[in-house]
């Protein structure tokens, strides 16, 4: 049989089929030892004792949160409370664009006091996102306010909502169906942030969309890309990034490739923010480069491809183990054998 994950709950993965049916699985030991992660969102073959026995192909997917196949990612900030951190906006924008997935802004609260404060913040996001192609839309979860908008854009799809705890999106979702009565959290005014509600990612079946609920994250870092690859994900950088006089510039004052940098010459064009968290985004990744260059560590595959099939490889202390087993039962034998007249 075939369905899509749409809860992992522990060890147990809940799965939907095409006709509507509900099934509790396990994963299948092989796919264990291959360290197979299953994600919510999955398409899965398993079996009637319900044994998940393959992933099927993926559209897309992230690890944070883990989820997968989505249509459009949703990213909700506050422009008020939270404080709007343009660094760790940029910074979900920027991970979605490198896993290749439709993305949306969504500001929630405009239901606070500030009006003024948050119409000149809207503007100036307008003027920053939607050059780059993002749709954006402006909600209040408690007013009901905007809701019809995100309605319009999520419509037929299965999305995702990503964005630190506290800016709304268990209200919204709430707002969008009220029978759901999702548990929310109020922000600290000590942290400006919020506690985490949502526990594990879960697919929401609301009829015209499906909603995955996912917890908040803030721990999302640059350790998996090299500085050279960064640029090609702003396109308010890499614009001018192609007529660099040097291919390996990284676009920074002082660097010894600065001189004929086209990003630094054109710097008056490109929002400060974005710049800035491009920086902060390299420093992460050069860690990175440094890391692999120099640690000398190299994780053994878990897996082995033979003859076009995908097979669990057995470590090397455990095929070590395995040979000496086998050394001294031979020996054991042949010690047998040798004391045996008869023989």
């Amino acid at each position: 049989m075939q369905g899509q994950v749409f809860k992992i709950h522990s060890d147990f993965y809940y799965i939907k089929t095409l006709s509507g049916n509900v099934f509790e699985c396990k994963l299948r030991e092989v796919l264990k030892k291959q360290n197979e992660k299953v994600l919510t969102g999955d398409f899965v073959d398993f079996d009637d004792t319900g044994v998940i026995n393959k992933i099927l192909g993926r559209k897309n997917f992230i690890l944070r949160p883990s989820v997968s196949n989505i249509d459009l990612a949703v990213v909700v900030s506050s422009l008020l409370e939270p404080k709007l951190d343009y660094v760790q906006l940029n910074r979900y924008l920027t991970f979605l664009k490198y896993h290749k997935i439709n993305t949306m802004l969504c500001f929630n609260k405009e239901d606070l006091p500030g009006k003024s404060e948050f119409k000149k913040q809207a503007d100036e996001i307008i003027k920053i996102y939607e050059p780059l192609g993002y749709k954006t839309v402006f909600t209040s979860a408690k007013e009901k306010y905007g809701l019809s908008d995100l309605k319009k854009e999520i419509t037929g799809k299965t999305i995702v909502l990503c964005g630190l705890s506290g800016v709304g999106k268990s209200s919204i979702i709430n707002a969008l169906n009220p029978e759901l009565n999702l548990k929310t959290s109020h922000v600290s005014a000590q942290t400006q942030r919020g506690r985490h509600t949502t526990r594990h990612c879960e697919i929401l079946d609301l009829g015209d969309y499906r909603i995955i609920d996912t917890p908040g994250f803030s721990n999302l870092k640059f350790n998996f890309i090299l500085p050279k690859d960064l640029d090609s994900l702003f396109d308010d950088i890499y614009k001018f990034a192609k007529d660099c006089k040097f291919s390996d510039c990284l676009h920074i004052e002082g660097d010894e490739h600065s001189i004929g940098c086209a990003v630094l010459e054109n710097i008056d064009k490109i929002n400060p923010q974005r710049y800035k968290s491009y920086l902060e985004f390299l420093k992460e990744a050069q860690e990175y480069k440094h890391k692999v260059t120099y640690s000398g560590i190299k994780e053994e595959e878990s897996k082995k491809h033979t003859h076009g099939t995908h097979l669990a490889k057995i470590s090397r202390e455990k095929r070590q183990s395995a040979r000496n087993t086998q050394k001294q039962k031979i020996k054991n034998l042949y010690g047998k054998i040798e004391g045996n007249d008869e023989y």
